[in-house]
């Protein structure tokens, strides 16, 4: 309500005022945070054509592309979201350089978008690349750093042809994240639960590959 409240108030303003152009972020985010994503993609795709036309900052611009690579994501649109996530991961490392934290960000949305359409050998081979880089800049407790370690393993033990190598770094990844995350961000955290379904996953899917077949 506060978001189509504040979009009403300014929406008569010419399209370059700076309050108006606030304004349709605050009600993207507003029905993005409300899970009205059939409403919130027009909003997210009006806000980035109206950037665009109007030669803002490219920072702002990448901003605002991927919160709607967000919005594509929840409504559905995996492959929209993907080409989305590489244009931003692309122009946040022309901008700020691979040691950035927002590039790191970046890395891991791209990567996450990777794995939800099971493009395991991609996003393993980004984040094999980046992850490091995030232990070093940002350091093991962070969270972004935790993510991207979660997501590594991920893509290590689900993909086609993993081997039990594989399975045991992913069971290792994920015991050693999820220690310092119920460390950092408490055991009720989304996050540490995540990591330690992955963990049980991981762990079963050892026990499969380890125990011989009948007959």
């Amino acid at each position: 309500a506060l978001g189509w409240a504040c979009w009403k108030t300014y929406v008569g303003r010419p399209e370059a005022d700076w309050p108006r152009r606030l304004a349709i972020e605050v009600l993207g985010n507003g029905l993005s945070a409300a899970a009205h994503y059939d409403d919130a993609l027009p909003v997210r795709e009006a806000e980035l054509a109206m950037r665009r036309r109007l030669d803002t900052t490219e920072e702002n611009i990448l901003n605002t592309q991927s919160n709607l690579a967000t919005t594509y994501a929840r409504h559905g649109r995996m492959e929209q979201a993907l080409r989305l996530r590489e244009d931003v991961y692309s122009g946040t490392l022309k901008l700020h350089g691979d040691e950035h934290r927002d590039s790191l960000i970046e890395a891991n949305n791209y990567a996450y978008s990777l794995l939800s359409l099971k493009r395991f050998a991609e996003a393993k081979t980004l984040l094999r690349k980046t992850q490091p880089v995030a232990r070093r800049i940002l350091g093991d407790s962070n969270e972004t750093t935790l993510r991207m370690r979660w997501n590594c393993a991920e893509a290590l033990y689900k993909a086609d042809g993993a081997t039990l190598d594989d399975l045991r770094e992913a069971i290792e990844t994920f015991e050693e994240t999820g220690r310092i995350a119920r460390r950092v961000l408490g055991s009720a955290h989304p996050l540490t639960k995540k990591i330690e379904n992955a963990l049980r996953q991981s762990r079963a899917a050892l026990r499969a590959c380890e125990t011989p077949s009948a007959g």
